[in-house]
């Protein structure tokens, strides 16, 4: 436990933010899973969720929840299956 007021202070500022950036994670997993099955079946739908989830990888780094080369290399990968499922 903390001795200090500014320690505790610090504690729960910690939690808080610990709470906001695990809901945005938990956002931007859901959103590649969906964009990946989106791809794989073909669905109409699919480049708007891409375009959704490249956003929300953007925001994400932005704000320092992931780092910018795990965005660039998750947009880059899910940009490539994209592309590649509509040549087939």
């Amino acid at each position: 436990m903390p001795n200090k007021k500014s320690a505790e202070k610090e504690l729960r500022k910690s939690a808080k933010r610990k709470i906001h950036n695990t809901k945005i994670k938990d956002n931007l997993k859901n959103l590649l899973k969906k964009s990946k099955k989106a791809i794989e079946s073909k669905d109409k739908q699919a480049g708007e969720l891409v375009g959704k989830t490249l956003k929300a990888l953007d925001k994400a780094a932005q704000k320092g929840i992931i780092k910018k080369n795990t965005r660039d290399r998750k947009k880059s990968r899910l940009q490539h299956k994209s592309n590649s499922s509509q040549k087939a």
